[in-house]
């Protein structure tokens, strides 16, 4: 890969990454009440989720989360296979934000307050589309077209 490509990908892969590993890392043994809370809204959202026991989910998401982070981390997983990663996961938070209820002004994509904490993942939408459009239109050559 040219040296100028992977700086252009750095910033991109570095903050999501590094945001998304801590965030799995910090899951990784989790109470019995913050893998209540966890589960319970992303069962909320995602009605197939209540089959699932809280502390499996939690496992789950924690090594999704750790092995995505290292992915987006590590130079050589390529961008595109890494930016479609973190697009699934990411529209996996947009729609925790577009389902659950509180988080939205009524009739508006604006959020509440409380949900402003789930609103602001969208970033990571972006910088998957963007990992994954550069890495899908990379010449072999490692120039984008």
């Amino acid at each position: 890969m040219e040296a100028r490509t992977l700086l252009r990908r750095l910033p991109l892969r570095l903050t999501a990454g590094a945001y998304i590993l801590n965030s799995g890392l910090s899951k990784r043994r989790p109470d019995d009440s913050t893998a209540a809370a966890l589960h319970g809204m992303a069962a909320g959202s995602y009605p197939f989720l209540r089959e699932v026991k809280a502390t499996q989910f939690v496992q789950m998401l924690s090594t999704a989360e750790i092995a995505l982070g290292t992915a987006l981390l590590v130079p050589v997983v390529p961008a595109a296979l890494a930016g479609a990663g973190l697009l699934a996961f990411s529209a996996g938070l947009v729609g925790l934000y577009l389902r659950t209820p509180g988080m939205r002004k009524p009739g508006s994509l604006r959020p509440t307050h409380q949900g402003i904490a789930l609103a602001k993942d969208v970033w990571l939408t972006g910088i998957g589309a963007s990992l994954l459009v550069d890495g899908l239109t990379e010449r072999s050559g490692g120039t984008p077209t």
